[in-house]
């Protein structure tokens, strides 16, 4: 049985799964978002003694972190008990475009040449990923919330913000893809 939930997923399943969860979310009155997850961390931890932003009723966002400890459980399931040893299927052409970055593709999903332990405990890979986090934190935050936040709650609630930060962020990527990483790597 686990071998047949090993396969690739049809593209539209994700989509399927992804429209169900809005539509009970839209019923039950709640937005979608991981952002929020870690102001409601912040808050459990005691944040709010310092800071008036994480001085709420963590309480109201239980569903929310149970949210996310179904995704970091889904996730440990999927790399693990649902992991093919086949190579991922990856098209010549974004092998070629990853080889122009000086990227070896290894079949694996996250290449180990960008994610591996030898790259992220490196100096270079410490520095990326603080420079990153850094960058996603405070853009989580000035545009008030998180890609999934604005992609897919905030548009299928049709918030003209939520389409102006998912432009922003779709902008932003293809200039990091296209100026910024070739300097990198």
């Amino acid at each position: 049985m686990l071998e047949i939930l090993k396969q690739p997923w049809p593209w539209f399943a994700s989509g399927i799964a992804i429209a169900f969860i809005m539509i009970l979310l839209l019923i039950f009155g709640k937005s979608f978002g991981f952002s929020s997850n870690l102001r409601t961390l912040c808050t459990l931890a005691g944040a709010g003694k310092r800071n008036a932003f994480f001085n709420f009723d963590w309480k109201t966002q239980k569903w929310n972190l149970l949210f996310l400890l179904g995704s970091v459980i889904g996730g440990v399931i999927a790399a693990t008990l649902l992991k093919s040893e086949a190579p991922v299927d990856l098209s010549q052409a974004t092998i070629n475009d990853l080889a122009k970055l000086n990227i070896t593709f290894d079949g694996q999903l996250n290449p180990s040449q960008i994610f591996g332990y030898e790259f992220i405990s490196s100096p270079k890979g410490i520095i990326i990923l603080l420079f990153g986090g850094v960058l996603v934190g405070f853009g989580s935050r000035y545009a008030g919330g998180c890609t999934s936040g604005h992609a897919i709650s905030g548009l299928s609630n049709l918030q003209l913000p939520s389409l102006i930060a998912v432009i922003g962020f779709f902008a932003g990527g293809l200039m990091m893809t296209h100026f910024l990483l070739p300097l990198l790597f």
